[in-house]
């Protein structure tokens, strides 16, 4: 896969996690993590989405035009390894949302331990 089209799904990753994020917050289904962007989607959808797709352009023009440096190259695997993780916490929370909850066994197979979690917070 090319730079260019890494880039590209990036930037189609963050816009779809913007309409995700505003689907289940206004639904009620999930809150906003990062202080500022729930600070802007309180505000409205228009200021939530604008300064999320403009920060993830920045962001995507970024590592494309530095990707003949290794850290950029390693940075956009790095973050589209991040975002399609994302994408499975945003297909878990749809499930969840629809009513559907796992059988307990698919849970345990994924089951991190608490302590794990405790670092990321």
């Amino acid at each position: 896969m090319s730079v260019f089209s890494k880039s590209l799904l990036l930037f189609l990753l963050n816009w779809l996690d913007a309409q995700l994020t505003i689907l289940w917050v206004r639904g009620g289904v999930a809150t906003e993590g990062n202080g500022l962007m729930a600070y802007l989607l309180d505000r409205g959808n228009a200021p939530f989405l604008s300064t999320k797709l403009i920060v993830g352009a920045l962001v995507a023009y970024t590592l494309y035009r530095f990707s003949h440096v290794a850290l950029a190259r390693r940075g956009l695997s790095l973050v589209l390894g991040l975002y399609l993780a994302l994408m499975l916490v945003h297909a878990a929370t749809g499930a969840a949302a629809f009513g559907w909850h796992p059988p307990e066994t698919l849970v345990a197979v994924f089951r991190f331990p608490d302590h794990l979690f405790s670092l990321l917070s």
